[in-house]
């Protein structure tokens, strides 16, 4: 009897060691960031325009809000950073946050887009 316990053990223990083996650890550390900030803008084609600007590699989903003037951002931080969306927008004729829109960029928005600058 006591040979059928130690042999349960034993196998418990080669089971629990095989099954928790090959797990990975998290970290905590992820490449996957959502960021949200406010991009200067008033209509429909100010939303496709700040959208199309971050059609790029390493974004993964973008949704600018006209009404609150918000923009919600799913990335991956290791391919491009908030600074880089932040001046894609900008180089469109968008202010953001920490950006200044291109001057000639902004020049050549139609006028429903044309925003009043932020100060």
């Amino acid at each position: 009897m006591k040979q059928i316990i130690k042999i349960s053990i034993l196998l418990f223990c080669v089971y629990f060691i095989a099954s928790c083996g090959g797990k990975r650890v998290n970290t905590g550390v992820t490449a996957n960031t959502t960021i949200t900030f406010k991009v200067w803008g008033n209509c429909d084609m100010c939303k496709d325009r700040i959208e199309e600007a971050l059609q790029v590699d390493g974004i993964r989903t973008s949704d600018w809000n006209k009404d609150s003037k918000i923009l919600t951002a799913s990335f991956d931080s290791t391919i491009i950073s908030r600074d880089k969306i932040e001046k894609n927008i900008a180089a469109v004729g968008h202010d953001t946050e920490n950006q200044n829109a291109e001057v000639g960029a902004y020049a050549d928005l139609p006028e429903c887009c044309k925003y009043e600058k932020k100060k």
